[in-house]
């Protein structure tokens, strides 16, 4: 079963990204993106949408 979930940037801690991903025996998904607001490639960590 897959679900979607958003990308939060670690810096600024804006949603800039959503994509899916597995949800059986899955860790949190941190991946390095681009942030608009900061200009710059960042950290970003899943969040579920609320």
């Amino acid at each position: 079963m897959r679900e979607y979930v958003w990308l939060e940037c670690t810096a600024c801690g804006a949603r800039n990204y959503r994509t899916h991903k597995e949800t059986r025996g899955a860790d949190r998904l941190e991946l390095k993106k681009f942030c608009r607001k900061e200009r710059k490639h960042t950290p970003h960590k899943e969040t579920r949408k609320k």
